[in-house]
């Protein structure tokens, strides 16, 4: 059901008459109580007029922040990075951690709702299908308030526009998910061709390698698991590697017909990748000629975790060992410091600052008014290189990434 343009109009009467608040962030994993804010001091208020039309004068803007997990190495900093901007801008906020559960994020979002909270920046949880979001979006507008979901994608591009066309209320700022896909395969196919008798450790003319998967279902770890592997075959057979019927890249296991191994628990965890490629050693290693030759993962936690299994098993231990190429994705703080050691090859950046000033942009422009489509717009012209918008979907922006290897 489309949300009439009303429901911006009841949107802007709350936030007309919102509390004039200013507090520090704080993080939860309950959702919040009215007590979680006090009302701001005279000199707080005075100085909020000094402020651009931009700028959400205090108190117009009640921001709760619902993130799937804080385990999540790039979603930390995203959070760093986030609390940072909101707390400089002096807009009330908190932060809630769903630890992976779709039902703990739904409860927090209704108990902020019932306490007054006008604008959810949402990390959904379940991205399987469209329904979380869906019934999130239509429980919000029925509480006068509007949604900007990040980071992982509410519809894919088969599906374009199903949720966040039909609605007035709503915006997405995250990733082209395709883009760290296709970006991963090319790193992939052109390292290859560099080093492709040294990474074909048994000699046979084909590169094993070992896929781990974020999340079953997951629009980004599906795109990422596709275009890694089939662009980085393109790049190979471009270079006179491998062909369509004898391809240069083949999957560790020809019983596993799926090509890759999934966290169970859909929370591309480190210690998922350990688990697997501590078994798969266990059978896929040199001295059985099988050697597994390239592990490619759709997140630097799993990449961590594969690089870990490796190196107890001899592997990625500096000068004097044989080192296996481990791909990643989202540049975390520590894949860096992995990759600049010689134990990780490469990863795919997406700018945690980035989106966090992104999300910032947002809530200013929506307490300033702004329809979501004017914000998006807004946002982008701000950072040309780095923001777009969906020629599809006016009220999706993107972040670019960008490839990383040292």
């Amino acid at each position: 059901m489309k949300i009439k343009k009303i429901l911006a109009l009841l949107l802007a009467c709350v936030m007309v008459f919102a509390l004039a608040a200013c507090s520090s962030g704080t993080d939860a994993t309950e959702a919040p109580t009215t007590a979680a804010t006090e009302a701001a001091g005279g000199e707080e208020t005075a100085g909020a007029e000094e402020t651009e039309a931009t700028t959400p004068t205090a108190g117009t803007a009640r921001v709760g922040v619902f993130y799937y997990a804080f385990s999540d190495a790039f979603i930390a900093s995203v959070r760093d990075a986030l609390d940072t901007a909101l707390t400089g801008a002096g807009i009330d906020y908190q932060n809630f951690d769903a630890n992976n559960s779709q039902a703990t994020q739904n409860e927090s979002i209704t108990t902020a709702l019932t306490d007054g909270y006008n604008i959810l920046l949402v990390n959904l949880v379940d991205t399987a299908s469209t329904d979380a979001a869906s019934q999130i979006i239509e429980q919000a507008a029925a509480a006068g308030a509007q949604v900007v979901f990040f980071n992982r994608a509410v519809e894919g591009t088969d599906n374009e526009g199903v949720v966040l066309n039909a609605y007035d209320t709503v915006a997405f700022v995250g990733t082209d998910a395709p883009e760290a896909g296709h970006l991963q395969g090319q790193m992939i196919g052109n390292y290859l061709v560099e080093n492709f008798d040294t990474v074909d450790l048994n000699g046979d003319g084909q590169i094993s390698y070992a896929m781990f998967m974020g999340q079953v279902g997951n629009v980004e770890a599906l795109y990422r698991t596709q275009y890694s592997v089939e662009d980085a075959l393109v790049v190979l057979e471009e270079n006179g590697y491998g062909s369509a019927d004898e391809p240069a890249l083949v999957y560790f296991d020809p019983n596993n017909t799926e090509s890759y191994q999934a966290d169970p628990n859909g929370a591309w965890s480190a210690g998922a990748a350990t688990e697997y490629m501590q078994t798969n050693l266990s059978q896929y290693n040199e001295a059985n000629g099988n050697m597994i030759e390239l592990i490619i993962c759709n997140n630097d936690n799993m990449a961590e975790g594969a690089i870990a299994a490796l190196q107890a098993a001899g592997y990625n231990n500096g000068e004097g060992s044989t080192t296996i190429p481990v791909f990643g994705v989202d540049a975390t703080e520590s894949a860096k410091a992995l990759i600049a050691a010689g134990t990780m090859t490469g990863t795919v950046e997406q700018s945690a600052t980035g989106m966090a000033d992104a999300l910032l942009g947002m809530v200013q422009n929506i307490a300033s008014g702004s329809t979501m489509d004017d914000a998006v717009t807004a946002v982008a012209a701000s950072n040309a290189d780095l923001y777009s918008v969906s020629e599809a979907v006016p009220n999706k922006l993107y972040v670019a990434y960008s490839a990383y290897t040292g």
